[in-house]
């Protein structure tokens, strides 16, 4: 099906078809990557630009990376090296990036609603890299990209959420894609962090972490997402990490091929031990790796691109 879409803003709007799209996408690009030589010109030409004005390691490098693969030429900066230090406003920002003729922004902010708001402004394709606590739509891709690499369709199969899912933009997306997908979804958490009306998303609700973990296959955990809590949600981490913290003893209550998740950054001791996020059972490394596939993905069917990629001879 053609791709219509000119900005990727929030995995909300997208339709299964779509998403379908971009893991189809997604998959030719990660054979590109297993080659010796890891580029193709799709986008030789184009100029991207990624505005980065929150901290971020793994998403704006896989950015970073996939637009260097698919030979763009890439301009990264972040609010310590812009001009919104002087004073200057994101729209001001934006269309000056614009101006300078940029093909593209790539935008992570503190504020939700910011890349829906350049994409109204701009008459290029914005790609929402996460907008506070509102929607991380590439990270989700590529979760549920990962998920389908291991167990095939999603529709039935049990995916646990864990953590704190109130906060969380990463928890937001994945419920709305992991819905469309047609899988059974369980949030679970402290209640003051996974409040009941989450269930009108159509996922179920569970403080008890034995039942919701009972034969999950897929469990992905969560930080506590301090710098968006005006107050503590919980008396403490380590109450926090006896009573939700994933173990040895507690993995035991998964389905014994049950994988591992966490996008990162990951605190060791707190949401998950150390053996159990470096073991056989995580993929947690995976979803890095292919998060520059997804990415790749995106950037190529937002720049307009024909939505199937023509590989070279291999």
């Amino acid at each position: 099906m053609p791709w219509n879409r000119r900005n990727l803003i929030a995995i909300e709007e997208l339709s299964r078809a779509e998403i379908d799209q971009v893991h189809t996408t997604a998959a030719a690009f990660k054979k590109i990557l297993q080659r010796s030589v890891k580029k193709v010109p799709a986008l030789r030409g184009k100029t991207i630009v990624n505005l980065f004005l929150e901290p971020s390691t793994r998403t704006r490098m896989a950015f970073e990376m996939a637009a260097k693969r698919l030979s763009a030429d890439v301009i990264s900066f972040d609010s310590a090296s812009s001009s919104t230090t002087k004073g200057e406003t994101l729209r001001d920002t934006a269309q000056n990036i614009q101006a300078l003729k940029a093909d593209m922004i790539v935008l992570r902010h503190s504020a939700a609603g910011s890349p829906l708001y350049l994409s109204r402004l701009l008459n290029i394709p914005v790609i929402n890299a996460g907008d506070g606590a509102h929607e991380h739509p590439t990270q989700a891709l590529l979760d549920t990209f990962t998920m389908t690499e291991h167990l095939g369709s999603l529709k039935g199969r049990k995916v646990v959420i864990l953590g704190d899912i109130l906060f969380s933009r990463v928890a937001r997306s994945n419920i709305w894609a992991l819905t469309k997908l047609e899988a059974d979804v369980t949030l679970v958490g402290p209640s003051t962090l996974v409040p009941h009306w989450f269930t009108d998303l159509g996922v179920k609700v569970s403080h008890d972490l034995k039942s919701a973990l009972a034969d999950a296959e897929v469990v992905m955990l969560l930080r506590i997402q301090h710098e968006r809590q005006a107050s503590s949600h919980f008396p403490s981490l380590g109450e926090y990490t006896s009573m939700f913290g994933l173990n040895k003893t507690r993995a035991s209550w998964l389905n014994p091929k049950a994988i591992i998740m966490h996008p990162g950054p990951i605190n060791r001791g707190v949401e998950i031990d150390s053996d159990l996020a470096d073991s056989d059972r995580s993929v947690i490394l995976e979803q890095v790796s292919n998060g520059i596939a997804v990415r790749m993905a995106a950037l190529y069917l937002c720049a307009g691109a024909h939505p199937e990629p023509v590989l070279p001879p291999a």
